[in-house]
C-alpha cells in the first residue's frame, strides 16, 4: 500500500480537486484506492462528489466514536471515500493523533491511499504529512503559493516524510506566472504534472462528479489521469495511441524524404546517361 499526502501551504490551490480526481483515476485503472479528507477543520471533499447519504465521517473516527470501516463509502468510478465531516462540534471532538491507528488498519485493503491534508501548519496538518510514504505539494504559479509550499515542505521533512514532487495547478500561461522550471528550482523538487486552468473543473464540481468521469477528455482531466498513471507506473491507453500516431507521422515523413532523395538521384543518373547531339 502506497500512501500519498496531497498538501499545500495555503488554501485555494486546488488540492482537494486533485486528490479526488487522481484517486478516481487510479480506481479506473483497476487499483484499489481510498481517498481521505483529513482536513478535519475545513473539510469539503464531500461537497465535490456525490456518494449517497452518510452517517459517519472521519470526525467520528478521530473522536473514537466509530471505526474507520464505518466511515468508508463507495464513490463514483469505484473509488472509496472517507469524508471529513462538516460540523464544528465534530471537529472539536477530533483527535488527529488517532489517524495513526486508522492507517494501521488499512494495509492489505488498498493499493493506494490518497490523503487530502489541511492547509497551514497546525497539528492536524503534521500528522497526515508524517504518515505519508510521499508528500506531493500542490502549488499555483505565483510567489505566495510557492513561499507557503516551502514552509509545508520543511514541516514534512522535519516530520520524516519525503517530498519528491509537486503539481503545478491552475496554469493560465500569462507572462506574470512563474515558469515550471523556476518553480521546480525554488522548491528543489521536480514538477510531476502541470494542470491548466479549466472551466470544466468548476462545472464538474457543480455536478458533484469527478472531472475524470464527467468529461474525461477535458484538459485538466487528462492531467489528472497522467498523474494517476505515473503514480501507478502505467501508461494510459491514449498515450499509447498518441505514441503510435507520432510514429506513423514520423514514418510518413521519412518516406516522403526518401522518395524525394531517391527521385532526385534517379533524375541525376538519367541526365548523366543522355547523349550529346
Amino acid at each position: 500500500m502506497r500512501v500519498y499526502t496531497i498538501a499545500s501551504g495555503k488554501g485555494g490551490t486546488g488540492k482537494t480537486t486533485i486528490a479526488l480526481n487522481v484517486a478516481t483515476a487510479l480506481a479506473t485503472l483497476g487499483k484499489k484506492t481510498l481517498v481521505m479528507d483529513c482536513d478535519v477543520g475545513m473539510a469539503n471533499l464531500e461537497l465535490l462528489v456525490d456518494f449517497g447519504g452518510h452517517r459517519r465521517t472521519l470526525h467520528d473516527v478521530l473522536a473514537g466514536d466509530a471505526e474507520i470501516d464505518d466511515a468508508i463509502y463507495k464513490g463514483p468510478g469505484g473509488v472509496d471515500i472517507v469524508p471529513g465531516g462538516l460540523s464544528i462540534r465534530g471537529f472539536q471532538k477530533s483527535n488527529p493523533d488517532l489517524l495513526r491507528r486508522v492507517m494501521d488498519d488499512l494495509p492489505g485493503k488498498y493499493d493506494f491511499v490518497i490523503i487530502d491534508a489541511a492547509s497551514g501548519l497546525s497539528k492536524e496538518v503534521i500528522v497526515p504529512l508524517a504518515l505519508a510514504d510521499e508528500v506531493i505539494l500542490v502549488v499555483n504559479p505565483e510567489i505566495p503559493s510557492i513561499v507557503d509550499a516551502l514552509k509545508t515542505k520543511v514541516i514534512a521533512e522535519t516530520a520524516g516524510s519525503r517530498v519528491e514532487s509537486a503539481i503545478l495547478n491552475r496554469v493560465v500561461g500569462e507572462k506574470t506566472e512563474l515558469t515550471r522550471d523556476k518553480i521546480s528550482e525554488l522548491l528543489e523538487v521536480p514538477i510531476l504534472e502541470t494542470i491548466p486552468e479549466d472551466a470544466n473543473v468548476r462545472k464538474a464540481a457543480a455536478m458533484k462528479i469527478p472531472l475524470v468521469l464527467w468529461k474525461p477528455e477535458a484538459p485538466a482531466a487528462r492531467s489528472f489521469k497522467r498523474i494517476a498513471a505515473k503514480l501507478a507506473g502505467e501508461r494510459l491507453p491514449e498515450e499509447d495511441v498518441a505514441a503510435a500516431r507520432a510514429r506513423a507521422r514520423a514514418e510518413r515523413l521519412i518516406s516522403r524524404l526518401m522518395r524525394t532523395v531517391l527521385g532526385t538521384g534517379r533524375k541525376r543518373q538519367g541526365d548523366g546517361r543522355r547523349e550529346v547531339p
